[in-house]
């Protein structure tokens, strides 16, 4: 599947990467470093992937093929091609707001507040996952912290939302290794410190210029045997793209 313009997917959003090296346990400013590139590796002024997301539940799997086109932090859109029974389906998000839309009726969706942490096709991910403009560095304040059964050479950050902050998480761990400074997972904790889910990231591979995980697993803590898995076959990023892309006439008009 060949396709014009390059992105990747803001959904997902999330997590990744740094090219220098920081000790373990340094400053303040080391963390903000980490933090700082870990927000831009999946992100650029235009981005362009080829995903395909498994979806386990212990009644029923499916495997999703979708492209994923970025604008930026505030533009996503989102093309399902397979299965058949999903084709055509699409995703917009500009800024806070996002539309779904419907081929076999026809119809567009937007996402009330209400249904923000509702599940996105049925996956491990809600839509709020999807409009997260959300930020680790601007939007949490953060320090080293200490895990159970830590792992030689793998640094951890501890990462709580401030104030007024939209997001449904008390606080986040995340553990980055030391030689490369790319993440190993990211678990999620509620208000009371009750695990939630877990990230995991998986499959090194490089995309043109950029080196990050390929595969991302996220296992919620409190549904036993689900699990989404969404892997990146191909992605490229800064590449000039249409100005229509991140329109409602287009999430109308499947290609």
């Amino acid at each position: 599947m060949k396709h014009k313009y390059t992105t990747i997917p803001a959904i997902l959003l999330a997590a990744c990467m740094i090219a220098a090296a920081c000790p373990a346990r340094a400053d303040t400013g080391d963390i903000e470093k980490i933090l700082k590139k870990m927000d831009e590796l999946y992100r650029s002024e235009s981005s362009y992937a080829e995903v395909v997301m498994e979806i386990v539940t212990p009644r029923w799997q499916r495997t999703l093929e979708m492209s994923i086109w970025t604008g930026g932090e505030d533009k996503t859109f989102i093309r399902i091609h397979a299965p058949r029974k999903e084709e055509g389906m699409g995703t917009l998000r500009i800024e806070n707001e996002m539309w779904n839309y419907l081929p076999k009726t026809n119809k567009v969706m937007k996402i009330p507040p209400s249904m923000m942490m509702g599940s996105w096709m049925g996956s491990d991910f809600t839509n709020d996952d999807i409009v997260n403009e959300i930020t680790y560095l601007n939007d949490y304040t953060y320090d080293w912290t200490d895990v159970d059964s830590p792992e030689d050479g793998v640094v951890y950050i501890k990462l709580t939302p401030k104030e007024g902050v939209p997001v449904v998480w008390g606080y986040l761990v995340m553990a980055v290794r030391e030689s490369d400074l790319l993440p190993v997972w990211e678990r999620y904790y509620d208000e009371k410190g009750r695990p939630m889910r877990t990230m995991t990231f998986l499959d090194v591979r490089q995309f043109g210029s950029r080196t990050l995980p390929s595969v991302m697993e996220v296992i919620p803590a409190n549904k036993e045997g689900h699990r989404t898995t969404v892997r990146y076959t191909a992605a490229e990023f800064d590449a000039p793209m249409e100005d229509d892309i991140f329109t409602l006439r287009n999430l109308r008009s499947p290609r």
